[in-house]
């Protein structure tokens, strides 16, 4: 069977399956992270300078192609639950480059997504785009206490950015898990003049763990999203400092990705997934998810590519040009 067919076929029993997966596997534990390339609607938001994604603007930002997106982000979400050792919805989705309360609405409850019967929260910032972050979230293994938006406070000079998204909820063991999810400002304008915009998330980040960890040593964190930065740049450093590890450092696919973006022919990974060491010695596998669906031939420099969306100005009815992380702990659960 084709793998997008196989994909649609699973979404339409998710409803009948989900239940089930969530109440009765206790042990595996699924974390995806996803940068979904500019999930924009198609409205103009009068406060945010989002007129290119709209029907008028020279991308033709249309419904149809709206919808084709969001489906295309859930039958990418499916397919990350997919591995050795079987089938199981993702129980947490970090997402990066989501509009707003809308778009996650359509994603969860009106795509092909919605019979996983996710739920989310997302923050809602200041950057003048309009991009935010959201965490998918399975009711029944990750059970929500509280969510909130961490505020990036600028540096001089420096353009709003997105807010750190904070999460804690209890999961099946019984522990209380605490999730961050980070967009970080990006390199336009040079990696150098923007690190310390970066360097800023991280020591916000850094803060709010330290506080975790001063009240619990053994507490349960994990962070996922798009930082901008390879592993071993300043920002995701002084982290490490902080007492995260890179759990993600050297995941690799099976289909030719040997990072989750790929730039000027050259494969390096800018999105990641931490955790303390309470959540990384449960780590049972961690790989790039590039299915081949999500892959493309990269004419201009050889081998493969993500299947991005758009192209510039053309649009490829593609996924996005960032893959997919996919980490599985296993919990431990007493009888």
């Amino acid at each position: 069977m084709d793998v997008r067919c196989w994909a649609f076929v699973i979404a339409l029993f998710i409803g009948a399956g989900t239940k089930a997966f969530c109440q009765h596997q206790t042990r595996p534990f699924t974390v995806v992270e996803l940068n979904c390339e500019n999930l924009f609607d198609t409205r103009h938001d009068t406060l945010k300078e989002d007129r290119e994604w709209t029907d008028e603007s020279p991308r033709h930002w249309t419904k149809r192609r709206y919808w084709r997106k969001l489906n295309s982000i859930g039958q990418e979400i499916i397919a990350c639950g997919e591995d050795s050792t079987g089938w199981r919805l993702p129980d947490l989705v970090a997402l990066c480059e989501v509009e707003n309360d809308s778009v996650m609405h359509d994603l969860t409850r009106r795509s092909l997504l919605r019979k996983a019967r996710y739920d989310y929260v997302m923050t809602e910032s200041d950057d003048r785009r309009g991009i935010d972050v959201a965490l998918l979230y399975c009711p029944t293994t990750f059970r929500l206490i509280s969510s909130r938006n961490i505020r990036v406070e600028p540096l001089k000079g420096m353009r709003p950015t997105r807010d750190i998204l904070y999460a804690k909820g209890m999961v099946a063991s019984g522990d209380t898990l605490h999730v961050f999810v980070v967009h970080a400002p990006s390199r336009y304008g040079g990696e150098r003049d923007t690190r310390p915009s970066r360097v800023r998330v991280a020591e916000t980040l850094a803060t709010h763990i330290d506080s975790i960890c001063g009240a619990s040593p053994e507490a349960a964190v994990i962070v996922a999203g798009d930082f901008n930065d390879y592993h071993d740049n300043a920002a995701p450093q002084l982290l490490y400092r902080h007492g995260l590890k890179n759990i993600t450092r050297d995941a690799r696919g099976v289909n030719g990705a040997k990072g989750t973006y790929k730039f000027q022919g050259e494969w390096r990974s800018i999105d990641h997934v931490m955790a303390t060491e309470t959540m990384a010695r449960r780590v049972a596998a961690a790989r790039i998810a590039d299915e081949r669906f999500l892959m493309e031939e990269d004419s201009k420099y050889g081998g493969v590519a993500p299947r991005r969306n758009y192209q510039g100005l053309r649009h490829k009815e593609g996924f996005s040009d960032h893959l997919p992380l996919v980490v599985r702990f296993y919990l431990e659960v007493s009888d």
